[in-house]
């Protein structure tokens, strides 16, 4: 089919008034720059569905596993964070974390927030998925939500065990953003943050929840790398509160998992992808 492009140009050339060939020859110079840029930069592929969002993370997740223990946490966060950034919705997810007193936040200390807060995030994620021992990371459908949709999902873990993670999904423009995370189909992210987030900032404010992120962040990049791999009961990063960050481990302050499970108290669990370690949850 005839571009109307270049219809057009061929109208010109052949009608009243006739057009200088100079600027003919510089309309079809310039399409064809146009036509060769586009072949040469093809447009960034926008996720069509929540599943592609998240199948998009997945496949990221599972190449940074295969080369995580040549990249250490710090390359895993470098590699990770611009990933995490542009699938996860930080914003929503920082400001309903911090719930009713974002509204008294300055623009710049929001700006703080999400910025500590997407850096912890990474940091996490750099953690939970480090290495790879056949583990499979699978999308498993769709339905809709108040909110927008929910992506079902689990993750396979090296021994079999299945882990069920749905994905809350809110629109922005042409894609869709993960919102909030659900273990087990219950247990919302978001919901465990605000709690936890809710004392440190009785306690201590705006200002001492944005060191407590940023210090939990520097101590996944840190010091998990010095964490024994030889005891794999042991965990990393549970909750935001202050702890002794000497020694060669790093504690949680967290009861053990059996005895959270039927808490009811909102806490994260924690799942360890690759070097197992516990077994419910990616957030902690």
């Amino acid at each position: 089919m005839t571009s109307p492009f270049w219809v057009a140009i061929f109208d010109q050339v052949t009608g009243k008034p006739i057009v200088p060939k100079t600027t003919v020859w510089k309309a079809a110079a310039l399409a064809t720059g146009l036509g060769i840029a586009m072949l040469a930069y093809p447009a960034h592929a926008v996720p069509t569905s929540g599943g592609d969002t998240v199948q998009g993370l997945y496949d990221e997740l599972l190449g940074t596993m295969k080369s995580g223990r040549s990249l250490g946490q710090s390359g895993r966060f470098a590699r990770l964070g611009p990933v995490i950034r542009r699938t996860f919705d930080i914003p929503t997810m920082a400001r309903l974390s911090v719930g009713s007193s974002w509204a008294t936040l300055s623009e710049a200390q929001r700006q703080q927030v999400i910025e500590s807060f997407g850096r912890y995030i990474s940091a996490i994620y750099a953690d939970r998925f480090d290495s790879y021992a056949g583990q499979k990371l699978q999308v498993t459908g769709e339905q809709p939500a108040a909110a927008g949709i929910m992506v079902k999902s689990q993750i396979i873990k090296a021994n079999g065990e299945p882990v069920y993670v749905d994905y809350m999904m809110r629109r922005n423009g042409d894609t869709w953003l993960i919102s909030d995370i659900y273990f087990d189909g219950a247990i919302s992210e978001v919901a465990t943050r605000r709690s936890e987030f809710g004392a440190i900032l009785k306690n201590e404010g705006i200002d001492g929840l944005i060191a407590a992120l940023n210090r939990k962040a520097n101590i996944l990049n840190a010091s998990t790398q010095g964490l024994s791999r030889t005891n794999p009961g042991a965990e990393v990063a549970g909750v935001l509160a202050r702890e002794p960050t000497t020694g060669s481990s790093v504690r949680t302050g967290l009861p053990p998992p059996a005895s959270r499970a039927n808490s009811g108290s909102g806490a994260a669990l924690t799942i360890r992808v690759g070097t197992f370690r516990s077994s419910r949850c990616l957030g902690a």
